[in-house]
């Protein structure tokens, strides 16, 4: 988790992007993809860190199908993330903190837990939550002229 905070530190400081990082690991352990927020770069609403992890990830195996693998992600995912991570078949996801607003893993929604999909995905949260929540709330903070926490 502290390479993903580590990359969510890179979005914010060198991309003045959301800092939501994900990095998704092979069952070996190898990083097979890594991401951050891309939204305000790519002007692509999609762009979430998950995703983009996922696609990279995607094309280093050539497959859409990413199983016995692991999603390390700063922030709770969002439904389309969730159900990205469905899609794709990952097997387990470990989050830091969780979204309050639109978090689909667990605390506002649980789309991943349903038990009408055909894949489970095993779930860890809280993994360095308050750092990455501390990384978020200081991000929008700085947005709005307001000193860190």
């Amino acid at each position: 988790m502290r390479e993903v905070l580590a990359l969510a530190d890179e979005a914010e400081r060198e991309h003045d992007e959301v800092p939501v990082a994900a990095l998704l690991v092979d069952a070996a352990g190898e990083v097979i993809g890594r991401g951050f927020n891309r939204n305000i770069a790519w002007q692509d609403p999609s762009a979430h860190a998950e995703i983009v992890a996922l696609r990279e990830a995607g094309q280093r195996v050539r497959n859409h199908r990413l199983p016995g693998t692991t999603l390390y992600v700063s922030l709770e995912p969002c439904a389309m993330c969730a159900m990205a991570l469905v899609h794709a078949r990952i097997a387990r996801l470990v989050y830091a903190t969780p979204d309050p607003k639109t978090g689909a893993c667990g605390s506002v929604f649980d789309l991943i837990a349903d038990p009408r999909h055909n894949h489970r995905i095993e779930v860890c949260a809280g993994v360095l939550a308050e750092e990455a929540a501390r990384r978020l709330s200081n991000y929008f903070r700085r947005k709005r002229g307001k000193p860190p926490l």
